[in-house]
């Protein structure tokens, strides 16, 4: 019988070949501009004087120099009475003259009470430890306050972003290949 030849196919694959370096990446994020403004807050404090009053008036009556209209005036309250003390006086003096008897000098003895003893009138004004009159009046403090503030104002920026590509080559390492061996065929037998 007869051979048949056989057909040899051999084949090469492709390769493909890369090469490749990674990309670079530089983010940066600069910081936030930041301004902040403030305004103090403000206090105004005042403080008014006090009023203070010294009303002396009682105690210099009390010393008889107090006004004149108000001595007068206690003086011309006191005449009744002294008046009727005097008129009792001269009823008395004119008692003793009239009893010449029980003897003695009735009318020396009236003269020598009358050098001692004089009506007296009371217008000085009460003498008491409080004559003095202090009023003292306290103001308040005016205090005006004015609120502080802040602003602020924050403004973020923009991250900043670089990007550097890598390398990349692709290429053929080998080409694809069939190689097709066909035997001699030998016609001769």
């Amino acid at each position: 019988m007869p051979s048949i030849p056989h057909i040899q196919i051999s084949q090469q694959p492709a390769l493909i070949g890369i090469d490749a370096d990674l990309g670079k990446q530089d983010i940066r994020q600069p910081r936030a501009t930041y301004e902040m403004q403030v305004d103090r807050p403000k206090q105004d404090i005042r403080q008014p004087r006090g009023e203070l009053e010294i009303d002396q008036s009682r105690a210099w009556d009390a010393l008889g120099q107090g006004p004149i209209l108000t001595a007068l005036s206690r003086i011309y309250s006191q005449c009744h009475e002294i008046a009727m003390q005097g008129i009792a006086r001269r009823v008395e003096d004119g008692n003793r003259m009239a009893a010449i008897h029980l003897g003695g000098n009735a009318i020396a003895e009236i003269a020598k009470d009358l050098s001692i003893s004089r009506p007296q009138f009371d217008y000085y004004g009460e003498a008491a430890y409080d004559n003095v009159d202090i009023t003292y009046t306290a103001h308040k403090a005016e205090i005006n306050v004015t609120d502080g503030k802040v602003n602020v104002n924050a403004q973020v920026n923009k991250p900043e972003i670089d990007y550097n590509r890598g390398k990349l080559d692709i290429y053929m390492r080998q080409y694809p290949k069939i190689d097709i061996t066909v035997p001699q065929i030998d016609f001769k037998t």
